[in-house]
């Protein structure tokens, strides 16, 4: 268990305490040191004192009065009036014109009071406030007590360390990987044979594909120091804390030689230097020392350079040659045959039936990182605790899939019955279309329950296999498929509704990649007009034409989606018949699955 620490209070709480400290000092303690008491009285109590003979000795200054009772053992301060009279009464009063009668403070103990104690308070106020703004900042490794240090969190793996056992799906970055650990383990059998590990890899990947935790295996088989640390923290306010850093963390890594020192999100400090005016110069320093570094290795340090990001297009040539990371490990999403082992990895730290069948699963998660198939079986376990469970099972896999891709179940959301109706004719005009073809996915499960994602409802298609290339009649027939709902609607209700918007967006950009980077257009032939960035980060598209080019590529979108739409109403028409009954089927039950679907289509 964590421990609950308490909550720190702000500074102005001390210096509160201080002030008070000092002020009770001033009006307190200070009194004390005086040779006597003195006490304030008004000027009528002076005179009333004199009238009834009752002062001793009498001091009179330029700004106030000191005199004392008749036994000279209280002195009393008042202040000065305009009274010529006063000196011919205090003299019929009896009173004694003395010397002075408080007693001055040894000189001594006035330079302690008035210099040496301040200083020492002062200093002791600094001591502890600099302890308090210590911890507060993080101890004294923090930025503000220890600028230019690297705060690269250091791991010791134990021996319940992640290890390649833990990482399932990837093997062919895995294989890259263990030969990484065998030098580390043995590097002499490299060194006879006059081979040199790479200094760096760069591991690159979709987001959630485990690239971090790759690493942290390398680490652990190996059984070295393990040095993480992401590239942003490297960057600093201040020109020339970033390169310091650099500086501190190679340093520390050659002090714990064999070691490996990790770096995440590596394109916050390695992206191209392109020179212009005002760029971010500290990022630059960065990237800069990095690389001074790494040229820096001899090829026994045994130190090794371990780097993720998902956005290796932008980083700088002088980073990727080789002699610096000279080797690139793909990190890709899984496979069938990867999701399935990833699944079966996670589903050992809950309970689970014996009986779940996780290449369905797998199938149905197609497209899935990681990070996602991982998020499938917690929310599997926690759907079987919602109703009361011990141990999960196929159905809550198999929703937990739909949770994922779709969103919970909304349950008030409540369509009128022309709406769920409509919603009904939808999705079985995909879900027809996409059997009448021949190159389409079988049909996994339509349902019209809305989801929170905003859907009304969906229609899952479920691959048999991997698909690894698609051909211009499997790409066209999705697209037929994507306007069969579109379609079953103006057949049904002679009309068309927004339901079919994200159809439409997919259609749209499916039939544009097809001419414009695909190739498959007998007007444009084989030529790219569209280039893909930000491959791993949504893969953005910029089209690279003159207008009037792109005119006429925009009409051969239009042609081609339009041909398509009017081949799935065809099918939809000549298949009237059925498309009502299946959409009757689907408005009463909510819910049918791939098998019930064909049933009631072949019957």
């Amino acid at each position: 268990m964590n421990e609950v620490k308490k909550p720190k209070k702000p500074l102005i709480f001390y210096y509160a305490i201080v002030i008070g400290i000092i002020l009770a000092f001033n009006l307190v303690i200070m009194p004390l040191f005086d040779g006597n008491r003195v006490k304030e009285v008004d000027y009528g109590t002076f005179m009333e004192m004199t009238e009834n003979r009752q002062i001793g000795l009498v001091e009179v200054q330029d700004n106030q009065i000191l005199f004392t009772d008749i036994e000279n053992k209280q002195i009393y301060r008042t202040g000065i009036m305009n009274d010529p009279e006063l000196t011919q009464r205090l003299k019929e009063s009896g009173a004694q014109f003395g010397g002075e009668i408080v007693e001055e403070t040894s000189p001594i103990l006035a330079m302690l009071l008035s210099w040496v104690l301040p200083i020492v308070i002062f200093i002791a106020l600094g001591q502890f406030m600099s302890k308090k703004m210590m911890d507060k900042a993080g101890g004294p490794n923090s930025m503000m007590f220890n600028m230019g240090k690297s705060n690269a969190r250091v791991y010791v793996q134990s021996s319940n360390g992640i290890k390649f056992s833990d990482v399932a799906g990837e093997d062919e970055a895995k294989e890259n990987l263990s030969e990484i650990v065998d030098y580390l383990h043995n590097p002499k059998k490299y060194q006879e044979i006059g081979a040199s590990m790479p200094k760096g890899l760069l591991l690159v990947g979709p987001p959630g594909t485990g690239k971090t935790m790759l690493a942290k295996a390398v680490a652990g088989e190996a059984n070295v120091p393990f040095f993480s640390m992401s590239g942003s923290e490297f960057v600093e306010m201040f020109v020339g804390m970033g390169a310091s850093k650099i500086r501190d963390l190679f340093k520390q890594a050659k002090e714990k030689a064999p070691c490996i020192v990790f770096i995440d999100e590596i394109d916050a400090i390695g992206q191209k230097r392109d020179g212009r005016i005002g760029g971010n110069d500290e990022r630059e320093q960065t990237l800069n020392q990095l690389l001074t570094e790494m040229d820096g290795f001899e090829g026994n340090t045994g130190v090794i350079i371990l780097a993720a990001t998902n956005r290796p297009e932008v980083l700088d040539p002088a980073l990727t040659r080789p002699g610096r990371f000279d080797r690139r490990v793909p990190v890709e999403l899984p496979d069938l045959q990867g999701r399935e082992d990833i699944l079966k990895v996670h589903a050992k730290k809950i309970k689970i039936d014996d009986d779940v069948d996780f290449h369905r699963i797998a199938r149905m998660a197609s497209g899935a990182s990681g990070a996602e198939l991982a998020n499938i079986v917690n929310e599997a376990a926690l759907r079987a605790v919602r109703q009361g469970r011990t141990s999960a099972n196929q159905s809550d896999l198999e929703e937990s899939v739909e949770v994922v891709i779709a969103g919970y179940q909304k349950k008030n959301a409540i369509l009128t019955d022309k709406e769920k109706m409509i919603v009904a004719y939808h999705e079985i005009g995909h879900a027809l279309v996409a059997a009448m073809q021949t190159n389409s996915a079988p049909v996994q499960k339509i349902t019209i329950v809305p989801r929170t994602s905003g859907a009304l409802g969906y229609t899952m298609q479920v691959e048999e296999g991997n698909k690894y290339l698609l051909s211009k009649d499997e790409l066209e027939e999705r697209i037929a498929t994507l306007t069969g709902g579109r379609a079953a609607e103006e057949i049904a209700t002679g009309t068309m509704t927004t339901g079919a918007s994200n159809d439409i967006e997919q259609a749209t950009k499916l039939a544009r990649a097809m001419i414009a980077r695909y190739g498959m257009s007998d007007e444009f032939g084989m030529v790219a007009f569209e280039t893909v960035t930000n491959q791993y980060l949504g893969s953005d598209a910029s089209l690279a034409c003159s207008s009037e080019t792109q005119t006429q590529l925009d009409r051969q979108v239009v042609k081609l989606v339009k041909a398509q739409y009017d081949k799935a109403k065809d099918i939809l028409i000549q298949n009237k018949r059925k498309l009502d009954i299946l959409a009757r089927a689907l408005y009463e039950q909510e819910t049918i699955t791939g098998d019930e679907f064909m049933a009631i289509l072949n019957a």
